[in-house]
């Protein structure tokens, strides 16, 4: 536990947490997540056809847009509702991130930031990221002060390694220092 008016350790002095936990602040990233790097190539042809001469100019109204990409080829993404301990329900259907006042990397894009009331400050400013992967919703520790536990529905508390992502069925709680919410 942290005091809530200077951040210091409760149980260990600055010298001993120093030494124990060589973690930097909860917003600060210490290994990005490799993100996917799409590549579009266009086979180049061998052979270059002879250039036509117009005879004669036809205007033709515009047709769709060629590169438009249709709806059906689009993924489609879950929506998943969290229900907070402080009785607040957020729908979300991409990635994001859960805190006191969650704040993202400037190299980072997302699609929520959710505020947790929290007086006592037991959450960190930025504890948690959530995001989707093939329709299932998962979570990642961004090296939170108080940590995370998940409670999946029928199995044992596992306490949440920083950094990692865990994927959550729906039924799952997230514990977050003070607070938790479940995910439906």
């Amino acid at each position: 536990m942290f005091c809530g008016e200077c951040g210091s350790s409760r149980t260990a002095t600055v010298e001993s947490r120093k030494r124990r936990d060589p973690r930097p602040n909860d917003t600060t990233i210490i290994a990005r997540l490799p993100r996917t790097t799409v590549v579009i190539s266009v086979p180049i042809p061998t052979e270059v056809p002879a250039p036509v001469r117009a005879i004669a100019v036809v205007t033709v109204a515009p047709a769709a847009a060629p590169h438009a990409v249709p709806a059906a080829a689009l993924p489609t993404r879950a929506t998943f509702v969290l229900t907070f301990s402080t009785g607040q329900v957020v729908s979300v259907q991409g990635s994001g991130l859960i805190g006191r006042k969650p704040l993202a990397q400037p190299d980072e894009i997302f699609d929520e930031l959710i505020r947790v009331a929290d007086a006592d400050r037991s959450v960190s400013k930025t504890h948690l990221e959530f995001g989707q992967h093939d329709g299932e919703f998962w979570v990642s520790d961004r090296v939170s002060g108080n940590g995370t536990v998940i409670r999946r529905p029928g199995e044992t508390a596992e306490v949440l390694e920083p950094g990692r992502r865990f994927v959550l069925p729906r039924g799952t709680r997230v514990e977050i220092a003070d607070h938790s919410f479940t995910v439906a």
